[in-house]
């Protein structure tokens, strides 16, 4: 079992990932939330990983963090998505907002993701909406509550002062790391946020 690869990244697409650990070069399949989010060729990075051995081929997969990987099992736990419908979904929208989606029955919203359909979207929300609040999605764990909607205050300020969603996200999770969210207030973290972004 590969739980976790760290090396240099000597690749870099949308959806795929080279990682150089002591010489052996690792091909991940990433989203393209991860893909984004990652550090710039030749620097050191480290991905969290699942290992799928099929018949034909052996498939490692490379998520962000944590989150991401949580939510990739409980997805591939749903009859009829694989996992690379599994990815795609998580190409299209990141954990944390994937399971408000589930935790608030947002069929519609379940719907427009690819590689879902209507079946499909009432099943993630019968087969999940009691399980999505027992993983560990970072410091957005309590979707229903503030801390949830003040992290994404900061980051959508951010992005309105021109920074990238992924420049926001990194240094408004720099500042939540460093202190406890529950001690924040939006307008505190994009103070300290715009000094992580500006370095």
């Amino acid at each position: 079992m590969i739980a976790q690869i760290s090396g240099i990244l000597i690749e870099k697409h949308s959806t795929e990932v080279v990682v150089d650990c002591s010489g052996v070069g690792y091909l991940l399949l990433v989203s393209v939330k991860s893909s984004s989010r990652l550090a710039d060729i030749g620097e050191k990075i480290t991905l969290k990983t699942i290992f799928i051995p099929r018949e034909d081929q052996f498939l490692l997969f490379g998520f962000y963090d944590d989150a991401e990987r949580d939510m990739f099992k409980l997805i591939t736990s749903i009859t009829g998505i694989g996992p690379k419908t599994a990815l795609g979904i998580l190409s299209a929208v990141y954990p944390d907002e994937l399971a408000k989606h589930i935790i608030e029955g947002n069929l519609l919203a379940l719907q427009k993701l690819p590689g879902v359909g209507k079946k499909t979207a009432e099943r993630i929300l019968v087969e999940l909406r009691d399980k999505v609040g027992k993983i560990s999605l970072g410091t957005s764990s309590d979707l229903s509550s503030a801390s949830f909607i003040i992290k994404n205050e900061a980051i959508a300020a951010m992005m309105t002062l021109g920074y990238s969603r992924v420049a926001a996200e990194k240094a408004v999770g720099k500042v939540i790391a460093a202190k406890s969210l529950q001690e924040l207030n939006a307008e505190t973290i994009i103070r300290d946020a715009l000094k992580y972004a500006t370095e």
